[in-house]
């Protein structure tokens, strides 16, 4: 209410990103916001929320950064209009292609940005924090079954690559209704959530969902994919993505059934990275690639990015553009490469930064 409505605001650009979450899991991608607000517990003061900047993907691509600064809950609105008000006035909001607080960040650096925050903006110091601890045991998705803090469950389930059908919702609904409150939220991941469901239920609520297409325990292909609306509805996409993504993760599933590293495959259908191909494990850009006669659809790819503790950006292959129908045998035998070459307990991002390039082509 602070800022929604407000004349003060009316001129922000298309795009000011925000987040808050209170979940150990770190659930809400808080690395690449404009914004966000992390729960973390003050030694002193007790619980609120740790204080990201700047961050965003698209064409300049950078991570927020932790202004050190520890809010509670009830100062969140008047820190979160202030943040607003700084890039409102000292953004460059009349460039179109830097109008984001990302850019203002990088050449200010957090220590500038909380100065002018307090001195000009709050008219008072913000309390240090400590930085909020490493994720919790498990990803950030919330697919499976998993305790509430009130002795209930909520169970998570995928989509495949986030897609599924009104009729689908329909049923959806009279589930969540029939075994939980009739509560459901949809994840920073493209996978959704009942809440509220009994311990007692959960195994047959997950049946249910199963039949639905959505499954409580995927295929770690099917868990991390992830893709954009693509060419199908978004007129800046150049490639296709949600059907071919899911054509890909059954064709990976059926070829490779006994893989369980967990591997992040983001699908994106043009520059802007709606579906954060920069920090996939696997990333997939849609370009034009040379064709019979005319370019057609395809992909570039990028490797190794990820967000949590050793949060980077994924690597560009130099001139490594795929067809769309070369995507199956590519990852494939990217994949293969990696079994093969890993050492124990190295992630698909850490084989990529040390292996020779042609096990990545």
């Amino acid at each position: 209410s602070r800022v929604l409505g407000n004349p003060a605001y009316s001129n922000l650009p298309r795009k000011f990103k925000s987040a808050v979450s209170g979940s150990p899991r770190h659930d809400v991608a808080h690395e690449i916001n404009d914004v966000s607000f992390i729960g973390v517990v003050h030694p002193e003061h007790g619980p609120g929320f740790d204080v990201w900047v700047g961050g965003g993907l698209s064409t300049n691509p950078k991570l927020a950064v932790r202004l050190g600064a520890w809010v509670p809950l009830d100062e969140v609105g008047e820190v979160y209009e202030a943040v607003i008000g700084v890039f409102r006035d000292f953004g460059y909001r009349r460039l179109r292609n830097k109008a984001r607080l990302k850019f203002l960040v990088a050449d200010w650096g957090p220590q500038e940005f909380r100065r002018v925050l307090q001195e000009e903006y709050l008219g008072r110091p913000l309390l240090d924090g400590p930085e909020p601890p490493a994720p919790s045991a498990g990803a950030r998705d919330h697919v499976g079954v998993h305790p509430q803090q009130d002795g209930r469950f909520y169970v998570g389930a995928a989509p495949m690559v986030g897609r599924i059908s009104g009729t689908k919702l329909g049923r959806l609904a009279d589930l969540a209704a029939e075994f939980g409150s009739g509560r459901l939220r949809l994840t920073a991941h493209q996978k959704l959530v009942v809440l509220d469901v009994p311990g007692d239920r959960t195994e047959a609520l997950s049946r249910e969902l199963a039949e639905l297409g959505l499954r409580t325990t995927p295929s770690v292909f099917r868990r991390s994919a992830m893709a954009c609306t693509g060419i199908e509805y978004c007129k800046l996409a150049i490639s296709e993505t949600k059907a071919r993504t899911a054509d890909l993760v059954e064709e990976l599933e059926r070829r490779l059934p006994d893989f369980d590293e967990p591997v992040a495959i983001h699908v994106n259908g043009c520059p802007n990275s709606c579906a954060r191909f920069q920090v996939a494990d696997i990333g997939l850009k849609g370009v034009l690639v040379p064709g019979d006669g005319e370019p057609v659809e395809g992909f570039q790819v990028h490797l190794g990015g990820s967000l949590g503790e050793r949060s980077g950006f994924g690597t560009s292959l130099r001139g490594h553009r795929l067809a769309g129908e070369e995507l199956a045998d590519y990852v494939e035998r990217l994949l293969l490469a990696y079994q093969d070459e890993r050492e124990l307990g190295e992630s698909f991002a850490q084989w990529t930064v040390r292996a020779e390039e042609g096990s990545l082509r």
